[in-house]
């Protein structure tokens, strides 16, 4: 099954899938033995700076072998992707599916540029994600001003016809400096007003019952990243305390059981909306 197929069939149900970015080999295996566990698809995302780090050919031909090696169903997914040109790169090198964030240009603009991902991405038949609204990035502020529109979504689907829409609905990249609150009627709003499965980024943070409720009111795509990569370092500044041990492979393994603790449970909350 695509994703593009198993996003509407979430939609349907009123269910969702966890979305997790995934930075080294540690963090690819922490994920995907809790997908094991659970026996749940996941989809494995990868930022530009991941793809910098990792190099793209590197990063994709790991988690395609480890997707193997786990068997588990799952699909590779470009996150806030900043150019079609980065785009272009990742179909080129298999990914499933895309996103183009062209969500702080005019909402014209971000018409124009996702047409043009759809236009690529269609010979490949990968999933095109796009955001509308301003979703604040770290260091950003969050700006009710800036949500989501229910008209604004109508105009972009209709203009667009985008397989899935990222939505400002009051969550943020990043931690959170104050309690997050999700705006879930204004959600239930959009939802109802387009075909269109919607995502969630920024859930690092957001409380169970609230992740639950936002599911149920429409979202099908929950993306974690900023958790990952704290349980992952957290977990290392504590083992490395004092300790003269110089084999990693000895050292990440433990880091590593703390991302597949923590997804396992983001996982259980996800399936249980």
């Amino acid at each position: 099954m695509n994703l593009q197929d198993k996003l509407t069939e979430l939609k349907q149900q009123k269910k969702g899938i966890l979305a997790t970015n995934f930075y080294n080999f540690e963090t690819l295996t922490g994920i995907l033995s809790a997908v094991a566990v659970q026996k749940t698809p996941v989809i494995l995302q990868l930022s530009k700076s991941s793809i910098d780090y990792m190099g793209l050919k590197t990063a994709t031909n790991m988690a395609r072998a480890a997707i193997a090696e786990y068997e588990v169903e799952a699909w590779l997914h470009l996150d806030h992707g900043d150019s079609v040109e980065l785009v272009k790169s990742c179909l080129d090198a298999g990914f499933d599916s895309v996103m183009i964030d062209a969500s702080e240009k005019a909402i014209s603009e971000n018409i124009k540029i996702t047409n043009q991902v759809m236009k690529l991405a269609s010979p490949y038949n990968a999933n095109v994600e796009s955001e509308l609204g301003f979703i604040a990035k770290l260091g950003q502020e969050q700006n009710k001003a800036a949500f989501t529109q229910v008209e604004d979504a109508v105009n972009f689907i209709e203009n667009t016809d985008v397989n899935a829409l990222a939505i400002a609905i009051g969550s943020s990249h990043g931690f959170y400096k104050q309690a997050p609150k999700l705006e879930i009627e204004l959600l239930s709003r959009i939802s109802e007003s387009i075909p269109t499965p919607l995502v969630l980024h920024g859930s690092s943070g957001i409380p169970d019952k609230m992740l639950q409720d936002a599911i149920q009111n429409g979202i099908c795509k929950v993306n974690l990243a900023t958790e990952i990569k704290n349980a992952f370092m957290l977990a290392l500044q504590r083992i490395l305390k004092d300790n003269k041990e110089i084999d990693l492979r000895i050292v990440f393994p433990e880091a590593t059981k703390e991302v597949t603790s923590l997804v396992i449970n983001k996982l259980q909350i996800v399936q249980d909306a």
